[in-house]
């Protein structure tokens, strides 16, 4: 590579001119040159000065002034040899600096959805701030900015399974993991604070891989799963391609300075000696330098190669590690390798086997991918060192990458502008909550019924809405430089709401056979032990059982009914609590009519009931009337014969006959107190009053209720033998 000032023939060579800067860790390339019509690049001029001292490191800026010093002197002699002036200038990142990440990403879905490119991208997008939040969570910092410039997707799921390619598929949840590559902001304002010193504009920023891979791998061999690793002074850096695009860069910080440590180490001498020695072992048998002694020395280059083995194996180890890391934990099918560390002794061998390629498989690129490259110097050594700095000028023709401003609601922010960018990319840069950029739903109700956990999702709010210069668009839309973004957040959906009438167990009713007749019944529910109605709105975690069965008391009170006798349930003798299910029967002599006793009460007492004087005098005086209110009812007492098929039980049956007028004795129980009356035949819940004494005189309540064996009754009920009687007051 030529360092001179020797003038360039600039005859027919258009006007507007592409300078490049290649700005690495032992020296800074300038380059010169234009797309010819062939669609191939001319190199006009070609200037390389190595640093007087190293003001950089593994591919980082340490002193800016002096590397600013040599970019002028660079600047200034390809001036001189072409006889033009450059103000614009294309660099790159050093792979070094790139700081790569993974992370994961899910959109589940309310039923099964088809899944679309924009649902794609949307995941994609997801995955990318995830990894952006993660890295700045590794640097516990806030303020520190990274540029996405790249990512690969490692894989898709489709409900937990890997697919391929999700568009078209229907699925309940999707997810990526990815890889996502970052440019930290101090290393971006660095190398522009070096060029800017320097008297020059950036006109487009790359990254050192992609720059070289843009020349050493066509877009015909993107197709393929091949590797581009280039070897410089502090750095290895790898670009990866599939499927006709590159998906993954990466980066060890391990090259050709470490090899020339190596060796100034063993033969004693300075470091820019033995980086001389390194170079030299490349293209020569022997070497003749001189050690910190004065003392001359003769080395093979294959002794060379033998101090430098184990450092050799050990970097060429790490960059197969990443090389599988990066492509998915698989070796690529093959492998280019570009920059003046990769030509080292043992290099290409240690790499192919331990990507476990063969041999061939892994390879040098120098002359034969710069064959539509044409350089108008005759002094120019074409290899594979030329390569990244032909790319760097390439890529001004292919991408214009650099950093443009736009505004998100107010806030101007830097973008690392790749070619691709759209409001989404804007959004995650300002830290724009993730939440707040696609629709939230409601709060989801978690529920058991007999037993089984059910789940209610919320509803989905409405999406972010997104406004391109005044105009509503879509968070895919491309930018462009002083673009003015505003995004209102995206709303939440209400929460889950479910009342118990809505479950289909509940819509699923009982029916009862009551006296030949089929009754409708809705099921019985409890939540948490509690007997509920179908109106109840259902709580987080509540436990539900839907009841398949009634209580025959339960049955009774659902129809309103006030029977008389005994209550038969398939065709047997029940008590109140008895389990009543489908389709069970009931039989049960119903009264006709239910007596006001109120009206009744209110009659002989001004409506004022809880003011009554003396009760038993009312009803002494009213008897009479009293027994009309229950003259409906038989001088015999009726019952039906109600028979199990096949088996009468005789015990169970009352036999209607006809009795002597002689007063009998009955025993019941009233108010837990055993009491018998007396001195009739037949008799009514009035005649109580002769035997039970009731105070009142006084009332102690707003009314006063009665009821035998249970049921609400007034003071014409009968009576019969074991009856048990409540009379009390109640507020």
């Amino acid at each position: 590579m030529a360092s001179s000032s020797v003038k360039v023939n600039m005859e027919g060579v258009p006007e507007q001119l592409v300078f490049g800067l290649d700005i690495g860790t032992r020296s800074i390339v300038g380059t010169v040159g234009y797309k010819n019509n062939t669609s191939g690049f001319v190199v006009v001029a070609q200037v390389s000065k190595e640093h007087k001292t190293r003001a950089m490191l593994d591919g980082q800026i340490h002193d800016i002034n002096k590397v600013s010093t040599t970019i002028k002197e660079v600047h200034k002699e390809l001036e001189n040899m072409t006889g033009r002036r450059f103000k614009d200038v294309c660099i790159a990142a050093a792979g070094r600096v790139l700081k790569t990440v993974e992370a994961q990403a899910q959109i589940d879905f309310q039923t099964d959805t088809v899944v679309t490119s924009e649902h794609i991208y949307t995941l994609d997008m997801l995955g990318i701030e995830n990894a952006y939040n993660i890295l700045r969570e590794e640097k516990k910092s806030d303020d520190i900015r990274f540029y996405c410039v790249g990512y690969s997707v490692k894989r898709y799921y489709q409900n937990d399974y890997i697919i391929s390619n999700l568009e078209g598929h229907k699925s309940l949840s999707i997810k990526s993991e990815l890889i996502a590559t970052f440019l930290p902001n101090e290393v971006v304002d660095g190398l522009y604070a070096a060029v800017e010193r320097a008297g020059l504009y950036v006109a487009n920023l790359t990254l050192e891989p992609i720059a070289a891979i843009n020349v050493a791998i066509p877009e015909r061999f993107r197709l393929l799963n091949i590797a581009l690793v280039d070897v410089g002074a502090g750095t290895s850096d790898i670009s990866i391609t599939k499927d006709g695009s590159i998906i993954a860069y990466g980066m060890i910080p391990s090259a050709g300075d470490e090899f020339t440590e190596c060796i100034a180490k063993h033969y004693l001498t300075d470091f820019n000696e033995a980086d001389r020695l390194k170079c030299a072992s490349t293209v020569n048998d022997e070497v003749e330098f001189y050690d910190i002694m004065g003392l001359p020395q003769r080395v093979t280059a294959d002794e060379i190669g033998e101090v430098v083995e184990e450092t050799v194996k050990n970097t060429t180890k790490n960059i197969a590690d990443k090389i599988k890391e990066l492509n998915g934990g698989k070796s690529v099918s093959a492998v280019f390798i570009v920059g003046g560390g990769g030509k080292i002794k043992g290099f290409v061998e240690n790499l192919a086997s331990y990507l476990g390629l063969q041999k061939e498989r892994v390879a040098l690129r120098g002359s034969e991918v710069l064959g539509n490259v044409q350089f108008l110097q005759e002094d120019i050594k074409v290899d594979s060192l030329l390569v990244t700095p032909v790319g760097i000028c390439l890529n001004y023709y292919e991408q214009r990458n650099n950093f443009i401003f736009v505004t998100v609601n107010g806030e101007r922010i830097k973008l690392y502008d790749n070619s691709k960018l759209t409001i989404m990319d804007a959004a995650i840069q300002m830290g724009f909550p993730n939440e707040d950029l696609f629709p939230k739903r409601g709060k989801t109700l978690i529920y058991y019924v007999n037993g089984e956990k059910r789940m209610l999702r919320g509803k989905e709010g409405e999406t972010a809405i997104v406004r391109l210069n005044g105009k509503q668009t879509g968070m895919s839309s491309p930018l462009e430089q002083n673009s003015k973004i505003d995004i209102i957040p995206s709303t939440r959906g209400s929460d889950a709401v479910l009342e118990i009438s809505s479950l289909p167990e509940y819509s699923s009713n009982m029916t009862i056979i009551f006296n030949g007749k089929e009754i409708t019944c809705p099921r019985f529910v409890t939540v948490n032990g509690n007997l509920v109605s179908g109106f109840y709105q259902v709580k987080d975690q509540d436990r539900i059982e839907i009841l398949g069965y009634y209580t025959l008391e339960q049955v009774l009170e659902f129809m309103d009914i006030i029977y008389r006798g005994k209550v038969y349930v398939n065709n047997v003798i029940a008590p109140m609590d008895a389990k009543v299910y489908d389709n069970f029967s009931i039989a049960c002599e119903i009264m006709k009519e239910e007596p006001n006793y109120n009206e009744l009460m209110a009659k002989y007492g001004d409506g004022q009931f809880p003011v009554l004087n003396n009760l038993k005098d009312i009803v002494s005086d009213n008897k009479e009337n009293i027994e009309e209110e229950i003259s409906y009812l038989d001088e015999t007492e009726k019952i039906d014969e109600i028979e199990e098929e096949n088996e009468v039980d005789n015990d169970n049956i009352e036999e209607t006959q006809n009795t002597e007028d002689i007063p009998v004795d009955v025993n019941i129980i009233v108010n837990g107190t055993a009491v018998v009356l007396k001195g009739k035949q037949k008799y009514i819940f009035v005649d109580i009053l002769d035997f039970y004494p009731v105070d009142t005189s006084i009332a102690h309540g707003d009314h006063l209720e009665t009821s035998v064996n249970g049921i609400i009754c007034d003071f014409t009920k009968p009576i019969k033998e074991g009856d048990v009687v409540r009379i009390e007051w109640v507020i």
